[in-house]
Order: structure tokens, then sequence, then C-alpha cells
């Protein structure tokens, strides 16, 4: 039902945008893009760096973030660079001024040496793609 709720007023936010003049559709369109639900992360941490690890160790982080605009945050997906890499995602609207968080798992085995990954967020913001990024130098395990 929420989802709903946030698909009217998306329609609704358009349907106002595509009446009026060409000045008014600029300026809505412009007063709607403020408005426009914003993914904004704790402490501006959209870089993480692991340190070192050793082949085989698995680390994650999660990245809080909230929606700092006036429409609930609809994330659509979240896609890694490598399938070494799995994020977990809520699935449910974040409603304006609401916090949430993305958490990346990254299991190092068969990586060996500098690996730096990169993280997806597809979502009705606008941009559309938030990308977060993270990095590890990873030792080769011991014996091998």
């Amino acid at each position: 039902m929420s989802y709903l709720k946030s698909f009217l007023w998306v329609c609704l936010a358009v349907g106002l945008a595509c009446c009026g003049s060409n000045q008014d559709k600029a300026a809505t369109a412009s007063s709607l893009s403020d408005k426009m639900p914003k993914i904004v992360f704790e402490d501006s941490v959209k870089n993480v760096d692991f340190g070192a690890l050793v082949e085989g160790d698995t680390v994650q982080r999660n990245f809080k973030f909230s929606n700092a605009g006036e429409f609930p945050l609809i994330i659509n997906n979240v896609s890694t660079s490598c399938g070494c890499t799995v994020p977990q995602w809520p699935r449910d609207p974040i409603a304006p001024g609401e916090s949430a968080s993305i958490v990346v798992k990254f299991n190092s085995r068969g990586k060996v040496g500098s690996q730096a990954k990169a993280v997806s967020i597809y979502a009705n913001t606008d941009p559309a793609v938030t990308e977060i990024t993270f990095r590890a130098e990873v030792a080769p395990k011991a014996g091998l």
C-alpha cells in the first residue's frame, strides 16, 4: 500500500509539472527537483577503506543514510561491480526525514592485492544513480 501512496504522490507531482505555460513548467520543474528524494549519507561517508585483509576474510559496512527530500525515497535496485560483494537494502519507501541503511558485505575469497569495488544505488532521486565505493588490500593466506 505504501508503494501505491508513493506512486500517487509522484504522479501528482509530474501532473502538476505538465500543466501551465513554459515559464510555469520551468519554475515547477525546478521547485519539484528541489523536493525530490535525496540520499544523504551519515557523515557524508560514501567511500570506505576496509584496510588490510587476509584472503577469505568477509567484512561488511552499514552505509546509513536519510531521505532529505520531500517525497518518499524508493530504492529500485542496488548492484555491485563484482559477485564478491552482496548488498542488502530497504524494500519499503523511506519517508522524508527518515533514515535507513544499505549493508554491503565483501568476501575476499579468491581476491588478492588491491581491491576497489563500486555499489550503484538506483532510486527515484536526481540523479537516478548514487554510487558508494570501498577498497581493501587483501594479502594471500599464509601457507599457500
